[in-house]
């Protein structure tokens, strides 16, 4: 595989109407990370949400298959590790963020993002894979009369960065991001306001342009990503 420059994504893939039953769902393919994401939807909304609430909700569960990794993982049968749900959190809270929930009242659309291949930026992956397959329930959950109006208020993309060999350098993969001296994982919408901006460095101290640096070659990449959303 040729060299990539700092600035350059891995070559990207979306699959739509990858499975049968959910309404939405894609095969996202970030180099050799692979991820099925899925939509389905359920009349009602979350327990915890007062009655008087008018909003749906959205949620998402995230899984990496045992072979998915080079090396072997267990399965979480009866507890989710910590890492699982932090990145559990990230993506629904970052789907959440481009939706007016009041447009889709008493709806509960989960995202399930299954990791069949594991090589860096599986959580990015997720998310945008995420988009697609809410997007396109969505556009389903209009057809047959379920939702009035749209409730997406624009699009958005996710990709990883960081700081490797001193170079800000775009969508790590494993082995960059396991020497990767600063790692970020960077959500925005297409309008570029910020969602999510997790930056840390994994060794010394970085400086504060570098971290300008890391956020412009995020933006590039995901606008990058966005414009790819309309082919699919």
């Amino acid at each position: 595989m040729r060299d990539r420059k700092n600035d350059e994504l891995r070559e990207i893939k979306f699959t739509n109407n990858f499975t049968k039953h959910a309404l939405g769902s894609v095969l996202v393919e970030f180099g050799d990370t692979r991820v099925i994401t899925t939509a389905s939807v359920e009349e009602g909304k979350p327990k915890w949400m007062e009655k008087e609430d008018k909003r749906g909700w959205i949620t998402a569960e995230y899984s990496l298959l045992p072979s998915a990794p080079n090396t072997r993982c267990q399965r979480e049968r009866t507890k989710i590790s910590g890492r699982t749900q932090e990145i559990q959190r990230l993506i629904g809270r970052s789907l959440r963020a481009c939706v007016d929930l009041t447009k889709m009242p008493d709806l509960t659309i989960t995202i399930d993002a299954d990791v069949i291949q594991a090589d860096g930026g599986t959580r990015t992956a997720s998310i945008c894979g995420g988009f697609i397959a809410l997007r396109e329930a969505v556009k389903k959950l209009i057809a047959n009369g379920t939702l009035v109006e749209n409730p997406i208020i624009e699009p958005i993309a996710a990709i990883s960065a960081g700081i490797v060999d001193g170079e800000v350098k775009l969508d790590l993969n494993y082995e960059e991001d396991s020497s990767a001296q600063v790692d970020a994982n960077i959500v925005l919408t297409q309008s570029g306001k910020i969602i999510e901006f997790q930056t840390t460095a994994e060794g010394e101290p970085y400086e504060q342009e570098q971290l300008i640096q890391i956020f412009n070659i995020a933006k590039k990449g995901i606008d990058q990503i966005i414009e790819k959303y309309k082919n699919v």
